[in-house]
């Protein structure tokens, strides 16, 4: 691994799943056969343009159709996380790590994440400005890292509702969507919204939260360094 190679590596959010070995040696078959860190990427976004088009066509059907949409928009959302996983272990494994890399690997993530949570909002018992809201903040928190590590604080990851914790939020809810009895699933507990809403409602909280907390962790470090 080349010192570059190295320096992004340590940039990338810190996840246990890296060390799982049947990752390790998907990563090493990908190297072999050439595939580009870049390609796997885009395929990223791809899963996300899919699973945000399942989770509109849920408004379209209904039954069994339905729930097997909300289970493909589950199935994509895992499948994009596994690329973006892939994508790093990739560029490590293969000597392919560059600064346009970390283009490709950021560029297609805002995008992907802003397609999730807007679809989510467009769904039965949801809000359409719940969705962009989400998806603002989940933007700021992104951007406030890209801030911090340009000014000097490193990659600051702190808060509980980053990338992995508002895509396992998705997760569960495409899962509850798929399998729970439908009385539970017509629910309007709060504000007349039912489970999407509500998820989608504490995916914005507990993002504004994140980036307050992301903030002043930047803010802490920078003052430390200084």
């Amino acid at each position: 691994m080349t010192d570059e190679d190295q320096g992004i590596a340590t940039q990338r959010r810190p996840l246990k799943s890296r060390g799982l070995r049947v990752f390790q040696a998907l990563s090493r078959a990908l190297a072999r056969r050439g595939v580009s860190p870049n390609t796997i990427s885009i395929a990223s976004m791809n899963f996300a343009v899919l699973g945000a088009a399942a989770l509109l066509g849920t408004n379209e059907v209904s039954g069994g159709t339905e729930r097997l949409l909300w289970f493909a928009a589950a199935l994509c959302i895992q499948l994009r996380l596994l690329a973006n996983m892939l994508d790093g272990m990739v560029a490590q494994d293969s000597g392919a790590g560059s600064k346009l890399g970390e283009l490709y690997n950021e560029a297609p993530d805002r995008v992907s994440d802003a397609l999730f949570l807007i679809a989510v909002g467009f769904v039965a018992g949801s809000s359409p400005h719940l969705g962009y809201v989400a998806a603002v903040f989940a933007m700021l928190v992104a951007y406030l890292r890209a801030i911090g590590a340009a000014a000097g604080a490193g990659q600051v990851f702190v808060g509980w509702m980053s990338k992995p914790q508002r895509m396992f939020s998705l997760t569960l809810l495409c899962l509850f969507e798929s399998f729970a009895p439908d009385a539970w699933r017509a629910s309007r507990p709060l504000f007349d919204l039912g489970p999407a809403g509500l998820v989608l409602l504490v995916i914005a909280v507990g993002s504004a939260w994140t980036c307050v907390a992301r903030w002043f962790e930047i803010k802490r470090r920078l003052e430390a360094a200084a």
